[in-house]
């Protein structure tokens, strides 16, 4: 039994390391409650000039290095479920995310998102047929923060995206050395090396250096290295007397196995699973009227190898008037290689040519009549692109009115070289083999579909731009902004790869884009704001080709984009609020369910509600509330009419609380994540059903000595079995891709 002195002893420690804990807890709270009130956001400003947060008349989520963390995105996809809004699909790896914006209509991909380096679109399309802006761009140690705007002045700023615009800030030196180093691996063994160094060169020039190299078999174990990759950035900033100078280079060379749907169907087949492997990595294609033969690796998946380059001058002048210039140049490889299912699965004694047995095509191996088979289709798209973009502009205050003028430019271009099709049956087991003894498996000619085409596409924006806000009176501000853009494309294809000229385009066409809003400071920690606008999402090279019918017809295949909202928001010591009311309509959207097929040209609509909440209390405690409920409708279709939109939930919610503590001397914080998601159409038609699910994740991080970090996250502890989306290419095949298995992720670093 323990003496009084030993219980005194006792009660003394811990009032000791509860005392600890709260001055450990109130010094974080105090620190974060004044980062969050000075908080200055450049997304949806003139040339990112800058405002803070509260004053600032539309939602942006802001997430900085630290929440990164705590968040451990498998992507950058990953990261903007975060984002109130947004519905991301980020089950196919690394690259080839899907991403949706306050219900816009889309099938696929991204076609709502710009990302952005310090101010500068990174690609001006927001996405082409197998590439979306997060596919070009990788998380690390160099980011600083993550700002994301929806709606707001976005159609008239930037590159006038009217969706979801994600600007990432890149780490910056300064006058003290600043470092980490960062080793990370896994239970599916990933081996990571981050690094990040800041510092200074000399007086007022300042450098940032960081990347990392990686590889692993895959979160779905492929049985080889269908992982790995490495990126280097780095960010020069020279401080001038009425102004800066800032240069960056991002260098990129990641690739990774690229995760199809899966049949739903078949015992076995779960979450963990991936077709991809050593037996059928190595393939041959057959392409163009001739059949020429091509040795391909499948084991390459989809990726980025270029690299994203630019810097920007900020300047100021004794007159008043504020000067800046972004800049974006990017160039590189975006390629895809999968294996690509094509209908529904079925038994080997449906297909096989004595309708018994078959031999698999690399081991020989005999396999029975019951043997579950499914056809898969060896998919090569070579993607080369290059883009250059430019965004300059002045401002200046007049009193109570301030004004701003710009003028951004871009040019980009994407060459081409698919197969798409190959179609052969396969053994359905992970790495299964292709099979002997199938008619057509040996060769395409009048067997399959397939979609082969060469083709090369250049497109010019130039557009004029101008804000005004003006200060009615303390409490009230009102804005407004207007946008002309020119557009113009010139894209051939060759389809069929004989070297004839299928599809030409000369396109030139212009477009204004508006916004205006309100602000209403209740007080200084709460406010008020609506706002209206309406955008353009101009036609790329894809558009052309999959609408060309349309486009020979007159149609101009620009989707016009009216929204509305109207925001309360609350920014505290302790407490970040905003809830945003949202409406919007889209014309002119198309949909085409695979390349080369007709395209549905359609009008939806879609409300809702976004709640982002953030609360720090002095205890240590904090949690972040994300959370979106909307209503979607296709109120023009030539089928669809009154549908509601594919493959985005009516709800989404996220809670994530962490608590700081101490504990045996050591700092410590535990967290996690609780999603849950809504039932979803698989389809426009509203006939296939993707099932809501809910996913827990848990992470804890201990600093057991100064500057040393031990995190441990695991994401899906559960192991929900979710379904992310079906058979794009065939809404009636029972083909469904699940979210990510259960994964668990240790890392250590050093920090200086």
């Amino acid at each position: 039994m323990a003496t009084k002195h030993t219980r005194t002893a006792i009660a003394s420690a811990i009032l000791l390391a509860m005392s600890g804990q709260t001055a450990f807890a109130e010094e974080q709270t105090q620190q974060a409650a004044e980062e969050k009130v000075e908080r200055i956001i450049v997304s949806g400003t003139p040339g990112g000039v800058g405002v803070r947060k509260i004053d600032a008349g539309y939602a942006v989520t802001n997430i900085d290095a630290d929440q990164i963390v705590k968040l451990s995105p498998k992507s950058t996809a990953d990261l903007f479920k975060a984002v109130p809004g947004v519905w991301v699909e980020s089950s196919g790896g690394e690259s080839g995310a899907n991403v949706f914006v306050r219900g816009f209509p889309g099938g696929g991909d991204a076609p709502f998102l710009t990302i952005s380096i310090d101010g500068s679109p990174i690609y001006p399309a927001p996405t082409l047929s197998f590439l979306e802006n997060s596919s070009i761009f990788r998380l690390d140690e160099t980011i600083e923060t993550m700002e994301a705007l929806r709606g707001g002045p976005n159609p008239v700023v930037s590159n006038g995206q009217p969706g979801l615009t994600t600007n990432f800030r890149l780490k910056r030196g300064s006058e003290d050395t600043e470092a980490i180093f960062k080793y990370t691996t896994s239970d599916y063994d990933l081996q990571r090396i981050d690094a990040m160094v800041s510092g200074e060169i000399s007086e007022d020039f300042y450098y940032m250096v960081g990347g990392y190299v990686k590889s692993s078999p895959g979160i779905r174990d492929a049985g080889f290295t269908s992982e790995k990759g490495n990126q280097f950035t780095i960010n020069l900033t020279k401080v001038l007397d009425n102004g800066t100078i800032n240069l960056y280079s991002r260098h990129t060379d990641d690739h990774g196995a690229w995760y199809l749907p899966t049949p739903l169907n078949v015992e076995g087949i779960d979450a963990g699973y991936t077709q991809l492997g050593t037996l059928n990595r190595q393939a041959t294609i057959y392409t163009g009227p001739n059949n020429d033969e091509h040795q391909i690796d499948l084991g390459e998946g989809r990726g980025w190898k270029g690299h994203v380059s630019g810097g920007s001058i900020k300047l100021e002048f004794d007159n008043g008037w504020q000067f800046v210039d972004r800049f974006n140049f990017t160039k590189g490889d975006a390629n895809t290689y999968g294996l690509v299912p094509a209908g529904s699965a079925t038994t080997l004694g449906e297909v096989a040519t004595n309708g018994e047995t078959a031999a698999g095509a690399a081991t020989g191996t005999v396999y029975d009549a019951d043997t579950p088979v499914q056809q898969l289709g060896r998919w090569v798209v070579l993607k080369e692109i290059s883009s250059f973009t430019n965004d300059l502009a002045f401002s200046k205050d007049f009193g109570d009115l301030s004004a701003a003028f710009g003028y951004y430019t871009a040019s980009t271009s994407a060459n081409d070289w698919w197969s798409l099709g190959n179609a052969a049956y396969h053994v359905l087991e992970a790495g299964g083999e292709m099979l002997n003894d199938i008619e057509c498996n040996a060769s395409t000619e009048g067997c399959a579909w397939n979609y082969d085409i060469n083709s090369t596409g250049d497109a010019r924006t130039n557009a004029f731009y101008s804000t005004a806000q003006y200060k009615i009176n303390d409490a009230f501000t009102l804005d407004a902004g207007i946008r002309f853009e020119n557009h113009e494309v010139e894209y051939t294809v060759d389809e069929g790869l004989d070297g004839v000229i299928t599809k030409s385009i000369q396109y030139d066409e212009s477009k204004t884009s508006w916004t205006t809003g309100i602000n209403y400071s209740i007080n200084d920690d709460m406010g008020v704001f609506a706002r209206v606008n309406r955008g353009y999402k101009m036609p790329y090279f894809d558009d052309f080709r999959d609408n060309y019918g349309a486009y020979q017809g007159g149609e101009k295949l620009i989707k016009e984009v009216t929204q509305a909202e109207f925001g309360y928001k609350l920014l505290t010591d302790s407490t970040d609020f905003y809830a945003t009311l949202f409406t919007n309509e889209v014309k002119g959207d198309t949909f085409v369910r695979r390349p080369g097929a007709p395209a549905e040209i359609l009008t939806n609509e879609a409300y809702g509600i976004e709640l982002d909440y953030n609360y720090n209390h002095e205890s240590g405690f904090s949690v972040n509330l994300n959370s979106t409920l909307q209503e979607t409708e296709i109120t023009e279709s030539p089928t669809n009419e009154g549908n509601e939109s594919q493959r985005q939930p009516k709800w989404q919610v996220r809670v994530t609380p962490s608590y700081d503590f101490e504990v045996s001397g050591m700092y410590a914080t535990l967290y996690g994540t609780i999603s849950a998601v809504d039932d979803r159409w698989g389809d426009n038609e509203n006939t296939v059903t993707l099932e809501g699910y809910e996913k827990v994740d848990l992470g804890l991080i201990v600093e057991p000595m100064e500057g040393i970090k031990i995190q441990l996250a695991i994401d899906n502890l559960t192991d929900e079995q979710g379904i992310t989306e079906g058979d794009p290419r065939n809404a009636d095949a029972p083909n469904g891709r699940y979210i990510m298995p259960r994964t668990t992720r240790l890392s250590v670093s050093y920090e200086f």
